[in-house]
């Protein structure tokens, strides 16, 4: 599958803050669906195309993993509260990036959000930091 508006949004954040991918250490992602996340990693350029599923079965998407995701449980596990989705993606990354966080990722100094809403059109991508942009 396919989501390119997300590709879109992810490319301009990474260019923005002036970091890829891989300078990601933690990330909330919108996981409102089971099939989501293995889209979401590819989109978000965390592993290759058609690689998803077996990217996040693998356990990189857990703690200690290349790329640790939704480490609150996402909103298949804490819930989907409309319009409050995005504050409480971004109170764990804060908490992640402050080594406050129950479930740490230690050493956490870059973190991704990534909300949708509407139709899989509207997709907000933003990236934290320790270290302001340089």
């Amino acid at each position: 599958a396919d989501w390119p508006h997300l590709k879109v949004a992810a490319q301009r954040a990474y260019e923005i803050a002036k970091v890829g991918p891989e300078d990601i250490d933690v990330a909330q992602t919108h996981d409102c669906f089971s099939i989501s996340q293995i889209i979401e990693v590819e989109e978000l350029g965390f592993c290759k195309k058609g690689e998803g599923g077996p990217f996040i079965e693998s356990g990189q998407t857990k703690i200690g993993g290349k790329i640790p995701i939704n480490t609150d449980g996402g909103l298949l596990s804490v819930g989907h509260p409309f319009g409050g989705t995005g504050i409480r993606q971004a109170i764990e990354i804060m908490k992640q990036l402050q080594g406050r966080a129950r479930f740490q990722v230690e050493g956490a100094e870059i973190g991704l959000t990534h909300n949708l809403s509407g139709l899989n059109f509207e997709h907000t991508i933003v990236i934290y930091g320790r270290e302001p942009v340089k």
